[in-house]
């Protein structure tokens, strides 16, 4: 009986030897954990430090920052990155005119208040307006520029559009935006938008706002008013801002009065107005441009001259 006894004791501490020989391992263990969770908790308080001064710098910091980042955005030279996304090459070169046509119309829009630029596609009447905005802006002659149009789909509807006004707005203006983003840089575009010194609103909620001094505001695509938006937003004009109103008065997407059109016909003989109408022979955009405008619009007889606001409008029909 001693014997077995024996057998048992020396077999239990046998165990306990195992046992703490085990415990030097679980240690080591312990402290690698230790460490590791150390290490985890230090790189997930430099991430949330980082974060917040990423949200710090968005939400506004010094003038230097501030001057610093706007002048980065202006020296970016837009061009595909290496993350593939394609931006447009920002032009460098002064707007220049292409057409004689052209040259009245930048001149107008430099020395008038309300210039209407009108006339069939291609002619540049939105790309000159954007453009001249955009180096004003660069320049500093100006602080805002505001773009416009009616939300009128061209015969189709795209029914409802997903996200906030501004991202469902964002489609009307893309074709002005790319002239802003080739100007200025999409860089220095994104900047803009983000700090208000570009804004895009929807016609439909311009009521009740006034265009201050040092604002340039184009209104694209205003064949698609109604005489009644046409009324509104002319009464928005302000002292010392700069209105541009561009459209082709044959491709209205909407029924009865055309707002652009009868706009025209009652800014005549009011100071600082100008009307420049642009004819095919003033189409840059492509010479099959011009020559499928004269398949679907059949050539029409040149009309008087007249003069508006002092200045005298061509029009100077394809003949």
């Amino acid at each position: 009986m001693a014997k077995k006894s024996r057998v048992r004791f020396d077999a239990k501490s046998d165990l306990k030897c195992s046992a703490e020989s085990k415990r030097p391992n679980q240690g080591k263990r312990s402290t690698q954990s230790s460490q590791a969770r150390h290490q985890f908790e230090r790189r997930k308080s430099e991430d949330l430090s980082s974060k917040e001064r990423s949200q710090e710098s968005s939400q506004g910091y010094p003038r230097e920052g501030l001057q610093q980042d706007f002048q980065k955005s202006h020296r970016e030279i837009c061009s595909p990155g290496l993350h593939g996304a394609y931006k447009v090459q920002r032009c460098k070169q002064p707007l220049l005119a292409r057409t004689k046509a052209q040259k009245r119309y930048i001149d107008a829009i430099k020395s008038h208040c309300l210039t209407f630029g009108i006339g069939p596609a291609g002619t540049g009447k939105s790309y000159c307006a954007a453009a001249i905005a955009a180096d004003e802006l660069l320049a500093g002659t100006i602080d805002r520029i505001i773009l416009t149009r009616p939300a009128i789909e061209a015969g189709e509807q795209l029914g409802f559009l997903p996200g906030d006004v501004d991202e469902k707005y964002s489609v009307y203006i893309e074709a002005v935006r790319d002239v802003l983003n080739q100007r200025l840089g999409s860089g220095a575009v994104d900047y803009h938008l983000k700090h208000g010194r570009i804004l895009a609103s929807p016609l439909a909620y311009m009521r009740g706002k006034t265009f201050d001094e040092n604002t340039f505001v184009i209104l694209d695509e205003a064949q698609n008013t109604t005489v009644s938006q046409m009324k509104m937003f002319l009464t928005r004009i302000g002292e010392s801002c700069k209105v541009v109103v561009n459209g082709d008065i044959q491709q209205s997407d909407i029924r009865g009065a055309n707002g652009l059109e009868d706009a025209v016909n009652r800014v005549e003989g009011l100071a600082n107005v100008y009307v420049h109408e642009f004819s095919r022979d003033d189409i840059v955009r492509s010479g099959l441009v011009r020559a499928l405008m004269d398949r679907y619009e059949p050539a029409r007889p040149a009309e008087p001259i007249r003069s508006i606001g002092g200045m005298v409008w061509h029009h100077t029909g394809h003949h």
